[in-house]
């Protein structure tokens, strides 16, 4: 199933809202290149009145249903759409994330369809599931350092270290 299009529809009504939120988890890691897959998206968002009621004219626009608390204690919502297949986690808290400035000064921004979405650093998403220390989290974490090994700059071949101090 490609997921793009729904990414697409649900950040086109995120937009228009005026939603800020940043996509973290294995969906981010994907758009990264990491081969993982997932079910679902989930996006850091800062949890104020003003976000929850854009939040809830996003389901709205797209005719999905919000569920919260989906834990009992907890701060997620959940969004799904049974007819799209589209489930969404909006969190205002994630494990290893300090706060939603930090991951969102640190994201990156890519293209989904005509609208833009800002994209945790693998470096982000690999402290989240270390932190979250679930086994499927754990998992996954191989794969997400390999992908990260291999996305940093490669050494010029002859090039010499800089030395650090003074010159």
């Amino acid at each position: 199933m490609n997921a793009i299009p729904t990414l697409a529809t649900l950040m086109h009504a995120i937009h228009r809202e005026k939603l800020e939120v940043v996509l973290i988890g294995n969906a981010a890691a994907a758009m990264h290149g990491a081969p993982v897959t997932t079910l679902d998206f989930d996006f850091m968002f800062r949890d104020t009145p003003v976000n929850v009621r854009k939040l809830k004219r996003v389901a709205d626009a797209i005719e999905a249903t919000i569920m919260r608390p989906f834990y009992p204690v907890s701060k997620l919502y959940r969004m799904v759409d049974d007819g799209t297949g589209l489930q969404a986690d909006f969190m205002p808290v994630i494990h290893g994330v300090k706060s939603f400035e930090i991951l969102r000064s640190r994201a990156e921004e890519r293209k989904v369809g005509s609208t833009s979405l800002l994209i945790a650093s693998l470096d982000d998403i690999i402290a989240s599931k270390k932190s979250a220390g679930r086994d499927r989290d754990l998992a996954v974490l191989p794969v997400l350092e390999k992908t990260r090994r291999e996305a940093s700059p490669m050494p010029v071949a002859g090039a010499k270290p800089r030395k650090r101090g003074k010159k």
